[in-house]
């Protein structure tokens, strides 16, 4: 709990107290807000929020036993990251703006709480943890990347018929040229809010082609590559070139981008249409992207595309019905709050009930 005498200090943030002053802390520009809320979602890519899916989802559903079961998993996983986890790390927030306002830096505040509110034995505990989910990333994108390195480009361009020997002392030193690399560009950063900057500018487009290639045939792997390098070109010229701040720079990133690779995706061959019709056979996408490939498979028919639409819809309601309910709940009106969460269970059991007992 906090001092009581704190709680004076709230209407006081940003140094006068008055309506303006909070507004002024707390509104964003018009432009910034638009790119926030219609841009980034859904156009660039970062770890463990791939727009088109990835890695981080997959495990979720290939651990589960059923198609019910999977997309309750992602349910589930999306609930509990967006909507449940970050409430710890805002409520500590605002609570260092009442506790020592004006810091210079104020990701400081984190740190300034934990040592002043923290007894002794949880403040190991955190710090033990800090040290676990430092380790955890910093592992799993080492050996992700070694792993994209070695695999997809030693072992197929430059070295095929290396043995396991060879491939893993390949890894060994590729393992440590991006640990250097990456503590390079890691001393380059002041904040850790400019490490998510360069990260969403330099993926800037890349979600788009990667949310299309479930509902469009024509899309390949050049089609993804082209949209990664235009990506970067993109970011590489509005930071050398422009005094565009982000996340404007997105309206120009993404255009930038999302034209490359759909113009190479035009220019380029698909793939063989046995793999297509493979493909189709066994994930069945719905829409109109996938009718060239669909009107061959005489035995195939797949899901009609509006009530995927609908389902999508109710999901999407669902999410920011649960983090709205939460919101009210912890600040405002619990009665609404509880309202909210049912409202978000409601959609998601209308989203799940086609799937029967599975």
């Amino acid at each position: 709990m906090l001092p009581a005498e704190t709680v004076t200090l709230w209407p006081t943030i940003s140094g006068t107290g008055s309506d303006t002053d909070v507004l002024s802390a707390v509104a964003l520009p018009m432009s910034a807000f638009i790119a926030y809320l219609g841009i980034q979602w859904w156009s660039t890519w970062y770890p463990g929020q791939e727009p088109g899916g990835g890695g981080y989802i997959a495990q979720r559903i290939m651990a589960t036993r059923s198609e019910k079961h999977a997309l309750l998993a992602t349910w589930w996983f999306t609930i509990a990251h967006y909507c449940i986890r970050p409430w710890p790390w805002i409520l500590v927030g605002l609570a260092s703006l009442v506790l020592y306002p004006g810091l210079s830096d104020p990701e400081s505040g984190y740190v300034l709480i934990m040592r002043d509110y923290l007894p002794a034995g949880w403040m190991g505990v955190v710090i033990g943890g800090f040290f676990a989910a430092f380790m955890s990333t910093v592992s799993t994108q080492l050996n992700w990347g070694t792993s994209y390195v070695v695999n997809d480009w030693y072992k197929r361009f430059v070295n095929p018929s290396a043995s396991e020997r060879r491939l893993v002392n390949v890894a060994r030193i590729v393992t440590v040229i991006i640990l250097v690399l990456s503590a390079g560009v890691t001393f380059t950063l002041q904040s850790v809010r400019q490490a998510w900057e360069l990260m969403l500018e330099s993926g800037a487009g890349i979600g788009l082609v990667l949310i299309l290639r479930w509902y469009w045939w024509r899309v390949t792997a050049v089609s993804e590559i082209a949209a990664i390098v235009s990506s970067i070109i993109g970011f590489v010229v509005m930071r050398t070139m422009s005094s565009v701040a982000f996340p404007e720079t997105l309206y120009y990133i993404v255009p930038f981008t999302t034209l490359c690779w759909v113009v190479v995706t035009i220019l380029t061959p698909s793939e063989p249409l046995a793999h297509l019709s493979a493909f189709y056979i066994k994930v069945r996408p719905a829409g109109p992207g996938w009718s060239h490939v669909r009107d061959r498979l005489e035995s195939t028919r797949s899901e009609p595309f509006l009530p995927l639409v609908y389902r999508w819809g109710l999901g999407v309601a669902s999410v920011y019905s649960m983090l709205t309910g939460i919101y009210l709940i912890i600040f405002t009106d619990v009665l609404l709050g509880l309202l909210c969460v049912l409202l978000s269970l409601g959609a998601m059991l209308l989203v799940v009930r086609r799937y029967g007992s599975n």
